[in-house]
C-alpha cells in the first residue's frame, strides 16, 4: 500500500483539525470550513461539514451535507487544483465511463485561510479495498476508464514541468533522491536488491512516444467503488498529457497477482513501460519514508511491505 492518500487529523475541543504533514501548511478544521461556506456560500450556510477519510497530502476534503464537498490546499505550492478542475473537469467527463469530479463554486481566501479553494459535488462511493472488491474486475474497469482517458484529445492540455515530482516524465532526474533516500534507510532494505531493480528501470527509460492523458494518481483514496462496481475516479491535481506509464502505476498502488496481470494486459502494456511505471513505484514509496515517518509512525513498516511488493516483479523475473 502506498505511504500517501491517507488522513491525520486530530480533535481539538470538539473541531476536526487536520493534522500537518508539511512544514509550511495552514491550520484547516471544520469551524474553518463553515464559516468560509456561509460567508461566500449563504445558499449552504448551516451544513455541517466533516472531514473525508483518505484526505490527501496536497488538499484536505471535507463533506458538506449530504450533497456536497469542500477542498482546501494545505500549502501555497499545492494551489491552483480547483481552478484546474473548472477548466478540465468538464471537457474530460463527457469521454469517460464513469464519474470525475464536478467543480461547482471557486472560493476565495478568508478567516485567516490564504489560498482559494473549491466546492464540488459529492460522489458516492468509498475507496477501493483490494480484501473486499472483486480486483479482478475492478481491474478491468479501471483499465477501460484509463484507455478512455487516453483518447481524449490532449490539445492545451497541462504538460509536465521540470519538477521531478511530476508524473509521466523521465525517472533519470529522481535518481539522485532516490539514492540519498536508501542510504538514509539502508538498515531497513536489502539496497543492492533494490539499487539492480532501480537501475534496470532507469534503463528502460527512454520514451519519445506521444504524450496521451494520464490522472496520474491511480491510489486507492482516488478509486470509488459503489455496488461492486468502480463508480468514480477523484482528485485529477496530477492530470497531465504526459508518458502513458504514469497510470500503469496502478498495478502496483491498488492490484496483486492476477488483479495486476488482468491490468497489464488489459492495457497492454510494452515490456520497458511496465519497467518505468515500476520505478516510478520504487522511487515514490522509497523517497516519501524519510518524509513522512517522523509523522507517521507506520510509515517504515508499511513502505517495507509495499516496497517488497514491487521488488517481487523484479525478483520474479
Amino acid at each position: 500500500m502506498s505511504l500517501t492518500g491517507a488522513l491525520w487529523s486530530v480533535r481539538v475541543r470538539g473541531v476536526d483539525r487536520v493534522a500537518k504533514l508539511h512544514d509550511d501548511e495552514v491550520e484547516i478544521d471544520t469551524s474553518l470550513v463553515e464559516r468560509l461556506v456561509a460567508e461566500q456560500f449563504p445558499q449552504w450556510a448551516g451544513l455541517p461539514a466533516r472531514v473525508v477519510e483518505r484526505s490527501g497530502t496536497d488538499n484536505v476534503t471535507f463533506r458538506l451535507g449530504d450533497e456536497l464537498s469542500v477542498r482546501l490546499p494545505r500549502t501555497e505550492s499545492t494551489q491552483g487544483q480547483v481552478e484546474k478542475d473548472l477548466t478540465w473537469m468538464p471537457r474530460l467527463a463527457p469521454h469517460l465511463p464513469v464519474s470525475i469530479p464536478e467543480p461547482l463554486q471557486l472560493g476565495e481566501p478568508g478567516h485567516g485561510y490564504p489560498f482559494s479553494w473549491g466546492v464540488y459535488r459529492w460522489l458516492p462511493g468509498r475507496p477501493f479495498d483490494d480484501s473486499s472488491d472483486d480486483a479482478v474486475a475492478l481491474a478491468r474497469q479501471l483499465a477501460e476508464f484509463v484507455r478512455s482517458l487516453r483518447e481524449v484529445d490532449t490539445t492545451g492540455a497541462p504538460v509536465p514541468s521540470d519538477n521531478p515530482f511530476d508524473r509521466g516524465t523521465p525517472l533519470a532526474p529522481r535518481d539522485a533522491m532516490f539514492r540519498e533516500a536508501l542510504d538514509e534507510l539502508r538498515e531497513y532494505f536489502d539496497t543492492g536488491l533494490l539499487l539492480a531493480a532501480w537501475e534496470e528501470s532507469l534503463a528502460a527509460d527512454t520514451w519519445d512516444g506521444t504524450p496521451t492523458w494520464i490522472h496520474g494518481d491511480l491510489m486507492a483514496g482516488n478509486v470509488l467503488v459503489a455496488d461492486g462496481k468502480l463508480s468514480a475516479v477523484i482528485d485529477f491535481g496530477t492530470a497531465r498529457a504526459a508518458d502513458p506509464a504514469g497510470d500503469v502505476l496502478a498495478a502496483w498502488f491498488l492490484f496483486a497477482g492476477e488483479s495486476r496481470r488482468v491490468y497489464r494486459e488489459a492495457l497492454e502494456v510494452d515490456d520497458d513501460t511496465w519497467l518505468r511505471a515500476r520505478g516510478w513505484a520504487l522511487s515514490l514509496s522509497l523517497i516519501a519514508i524519510p518524509y513522512y515517518r517522523h509523522r507517521d509512525p507506520d510509515a517504515i513498516s508499511g513502505g517495507q511491505e509495499y516496497i517488497a511488493d514491487v521488488l517481487s516483479d523484479f525478483v520474479g523475473r
